[in-house]
C-alpha cells in the first residue's frame, strides 16, 4: 500500500455538519492581533480567517480537535462545545 499524504487521510473523513448550530462561535470583533493569528496558525483545517477587521470561522470541515480551545478561549474563541449528536467529523483512516 502506497504511503497517504496527511492531505489525503483528511479526504477520507466525513463530515455530518449541523447548519443550525455551529458548536465554536467566535468573537468578530476581537483585536488583539497576537491571539487571533495564533488562532489562524494553529487550526490544522485553515477554518479561521481574518478579514476586513473581522474573524470568521467555518465549522464545516471542523476536525474537533480543541486547539482553537486551548488557545484562546474567551478571547477569539468566544464557546466551545462538541457537536449535538449526529452530527460532527467521522475519522476513517488512522
Amino acid at each position: 500500500m502506497a504511503k497517504m499524504s496527511v492531505d489525503d487521510k483528511l479526504g477520507l473523513d466525513l463530515f455530518h455538519t449541523d447548519e443550525h448550530n455551529p458548536h465554536i462561535t467566535v468573537n468578530e470583533d476581537y483585536d488583539n492581533m497576537e491571539e487571533i493569528r495564533k488562532v489562524l496558525l494553529a487550526c490544522p483545517a485553515g477554518l479561521y480567517h481574518y478579514e476586513n477587521g473581522k474573524v470568521t470561522f467555518s465549522h464545516e470541515g471542523c476536525l474537533e480537535c480543541g486547539t482553537c480551545r486551548v488557545l484562546s478561549i474567551d478571547k477569539v474563541v468566544k464557546s466551545w462545545d462538541h457537536p449535538m449528536g449526529g452530527a460532527g467529523v467521522q475519522f476513517r483512516q488512522g
